[in-house]
C-alpha cells in the first residue's frame, strides 16, 4: 500500500500560491500529489512526471483529475518537458528521490530482496539494461565499484568475487539467486545486523536507472524553472542521494564560490536559493511505526531568490 513520507512537512514547505504551477517530478502513487491538489484551486495547474508508465497509468486512472498533465518520462528532461508544455516557471518542484512503493511491492520488477522473480530492477521497462545483465556480464571490477560507490558496501570486493565466481557455473536470474550469493559472502556478524542484501540491491538499483546522473542533472534544470519565491522539496532516502542535494543547495544559496585563498573573488557567483531547513527533516517515531520505509527519510527544502 502506497504511504507518502513526510507527507505534512512536505507539503507546508512546497505549497506557496494556490493558483499557482507545480511539478511533481516523481509521481509513484500520487500520495504527496493528492495532498497539494486538496489545496489548489480549480485555476492551479500541476506537471506529474514518471519514468515508469505503468505506475503513471495507475494513477492518472486514481486521481482522476484535470488540473494534471502527466508525462512518462525520466526527470532530467525537466527542462525539455516543461518547454513542451509551455511552462516557463513555476511556484513548486517536489523531488520523492528512490524507488516506489509501487515497484518494491510488485515482485516481477526485481526491486525486493524479500521476494523471488527476475533480476531486473528497471523503473523505466523500455530501457535495455537491467540488473540481470549487470551481474552476469560486468567484470569484478565494474561489480565491486558499482556496489562501493551506490551501495556504500564494505564487502563489495567479497559479494562481487561470489557473483563472478557463481556466474561460472550458473546464469544469475533471479533475485534469491543473489540474495544467496551475498548471503554466503558476507561474515555471520554482518547478516545478523541488518539484511546483507539491502546495500547490494540498493546500489544496483541506482546503477541500472542512472539515478544519481539523474539527480545531478535535475537540480539545476529545477532551481532555473523555480519562480520567484518558487519552492524545491528534495526528499532523498540514503546519504548518497542526501548529501549529493545538502552540497547543492548549498552552493546555490551561496554568493562567493571562489577558493579560500583567492584574495578577490572572480566567480561573480551570486546566491539564487534561500534554504528553508539547515538539518533535514525526518519523520517521527509515529510515521516511523505506521511506515518502516520513512525512517530512511530526509527532507530538505529551498527558495528561489
Amino acid at each position: 500500500m502506497h504511504q507518502p513520507v513526510l507527507l505534512e512537512p512536505t507539503i507546508a514547505f512546497l505549497f506557496t500560491d494556490p493558483g499557482g504551477t507545480y511539478v511533481d517530478c516523481t509521481l509513484g502513487g500520487g500520495g504527496h500529489l493528492q495532498r497539494l491538489l486538496d489545496r489548489l484551486s480549480p485555476r492551479a495547474r500541476v506537471i506529474a512526471i514518471d519514468q515508469d508508465r505503468e505506475i503513471l497509468e495507475q494513477t492518472r486512472e486514481k486521481l482522476n483529475d484535470n488540473r494534471v498533465t502527466y508525462v512518462c518520462a525520466n526527470f532530467r528532461r525537466l527542462e525539455e518537458i516543461l518547454f513542451s508544455q509551455g511552462v516557463d516557471q513555476v511556484n513548486g518542484i517536489l523531488l520523492d528521490l528512490g524507488v516506489s512503493s509501487f515497484q518494491l511491492d510488485t515482485p516481477e520488477r526485481g526491486f525486493s530482496f524479500h521476494q523471488d522473480a527476475e533480476l531486473d530492477m528497471r523503473m523505466d521497462r523500455e530501457n535495455a539494461l537491467t540488473a540481470q545483465e549487470m551481474v552476469n556480464n560486468y567484470s569484478e571490477a565494474q561489480i565491486a565499484d558499482i556496489l562501493f560507490r551506490f551501495g556504500e558496501e564494505r564487502y563489495a570486493r567479497r559479494i562481487a568475487s561470489a557473483i563472478v565466481e557463481a556466474r561460472r557455473e550458473n546464469e544469475i536470474t533471479t533475485t534469491m539467486q543473489l540474495v544467496e550469493i551475498i548471503k554466503e559472502a558476507v561474515p555471520a556478524a554482518y547478516r545478523r545486523e541488518k539484511h546483507p542484501a539491502r546495500k547490494t540491491f540498493q546500489a544496483l538499483r541506482i546503477a541500472v536507472n542512472g539515478e544519481m546522473e539523474s539527480l545531478q542533472e535535475v537540480l539545476p534544470q529545477a532551481v532555473n524553472a523555480l519562480g520567484r519565491d518558487g519552492r524545491l522539496c528534495v526528499i532523498s532516502f540514503h546519504s548518497l542521494e542526501d548529501r549529493e542535494v545538502k552540497r547543492f543547495l548549498q552552493q546555490e544559496a551561496r554568493g562567493c564560490i571562489c577558493p579560500p585563498q583567492m584574495p578577490v573573488c572572480t566567480c561573480g557567483h551570486t546566491p539564487r536559493l534561500r534554504l528553508l531547513n539547515r538539518k533535514p527533516v525526518k519523520a517521527d517515531e509515529h510515521e516511523c511505526e505506521r511506515n518502516p520505509r520513512a525512517r530512511s527519510a530526509r527532507l530538505r527544502a529551498a527558495e528561489r531568490i
